[in-house]
């Protein structure tokens, strides 16, 4: 049982009861940080503070969350991507490391001053389109999604970061857009398979499964972004589309059969295919 004292003893016995995590310490300090308002470094250099009532009582309703396999993200409310601070709750996916890479790839399409139209579809917690404003702010981004609640979470984003270019607009995916057509299209949509193991992990649990499942297969939602994208992007424009570590050949097969050009996989840092784009 945990019990009242000062940083360092805390964090040590925290760290004990978090047996189902791959980074107690981690987790222990990222929890403990929240609850006072401090950066790691304080951790260390303070290690001998007293916690008060307050401060112990509310960490400890942290840590049992953490120790119940509840992701990090949603017990502090924020996640770190593309060096932006986001807001995530439950209405939305944690934006994953590996989804950088689309950001990336998206990049290397754009000048520095590039005034491009972009569209992110079932953008989430805004993630990839308010990356994308960062590095590209001239570019016109519209960021999609059939979450009401998503969309919300999103917009609070782009306002605390300051990040006017991007707008927001509810749909699933083309439903409500008519017969725009843009330069560049990117999703990171549900590619898990409606019987995966993956779905039965601790800390998935916790994400919305519509940001998840996406058939039998996995593949329900890419192939009709695939098929629909077509028809909304201007000549030479490109879509880049996130994707599991197996479907691969897949996706390539289906931008094939829709007539993409230049079609290309790229590797994410662990080696794994996660992002395929084709061109008009």
């Amino acid at each position: 049982m945990l019990k009242m004292s000062n940083i360092q003893k805390i964090l040590t016995e925290s760290i004990q009861l978090l047996t189902q995590s791959d980074s107690p310490r981690l987790d222990s300090e990222i929890l403990l940080c929240h609850v006072l308002g401090v950066t790691r470094s304080y951790l260390y250099a303070w290690s001998d503070k007293q916690l008060s009532i307050e401060q112990y009582s509310q960490f400890k309703i942290l840590l049992n969350r953490r120790i119940k396999n509840e992701p990090i993200a949603y017990i502090t409310g924020y996640k770190e991507f593309w060096s932006l601070n986001l807001q995530v709750t439950k209405a939305t996916l944690i934006p994953r490391p590996e989804t950088e890479l689309l950001v990336e790839q998206v990049l290397t399409r754009l000048t520095t001053n590039s005034q491009k139209q972009i569209i992110d579809l079932g953008t989430g917690s805004g993630a990839i389109a308010l990356a994308i404003a960062k590095e590209r702010p001239y570019c016109h981004i519209l960021a999609t999604d059939s979450s009401k609640a998503a969309l919300k979470i999103a917009k609070k984003n782009a306002k605390s970061l300051k990040l006017t270019q991007v707008n927001f607009i509810h749909s699933h995916w083309w439903k409500n857009l008519n017969t725009i057509k843009v330069d560049i299209v990117v999703s990171n949509p549900p590619y898990i398979a409606i019987n995966d193991s993956h779905l039965n992990q601790a800390n998935i649990q916790y994400e919305p499964k519509s940001a998840l499942i996406a058939g039998k297969y996995g593949l329900n939602a890419i192939q009709e972004i695939i098929a629909e994208s077509y028809f909304h992007l201007k000549s030479k424009a490109w879509l880049l589309l996130e994707h599991g570590y197996d479907q691969e050949k897949s996706v390539c097969k289906l931008f094939l059969q829709h007539k993409y050009k230049a079609i290309k996989t790229y590797y994410d840092l662990n080696n794994i295919p996660r992002v395929t784009v084709g061109q008009i």
